[in-house]
């Protein structure tokens, strides 16, 4: 796959599949296309240790996601409720759409 094609998207369940969290499932949150990475929510997580701001506010540290490589993730059919590959088809009305490769649903990506 060249350097900024996938065919994940935000909000797309996608699950695990090499690492130290293979298995486990999550929603994309943000894709990072030139490095081809992904941060997957309550995935990865690490530790950052943030300074103190000013001398009223003590330092902390905070839990956050890191990005897995995409080649690491698989998405989850919302039809048949497995890991697939995806394929790409053209409706009637010419709109281009992902279609999963095992049952032929077409994945449609829930909006916010």
């Amino acid at each position: 796959m060249r350097q900024g094609q996938t065919s994940l998207r935000i909000n797309d369940q996608v699950e695990v599949i090499a690492g130290k969290d293979k298995g486990r499932v999550g929603k994309i949150l943000r894709i990072d296309s030139g490095k081809n990475r992904a941060v997957v929510e309550r995935i990865n997580m690490i530790k950052k240790h943030q300074k103190p701001v000013d001398t009223t506010q003590p330092g902390q540290v905070i839990d956050r996601e890191a990005s897995l490589h995409i080649s690491n993730l698989m998405l989850v059919c919302p039809e048949c409720a497995e890991t697939v590959r995806t394929g790409k088809k053209f409706l009637e009305d010419g709109t281009k759409v992902r279609v999963c490769k095992g049952c032929g649903a077409t994945i449609e990506t829930a909006k916010n």
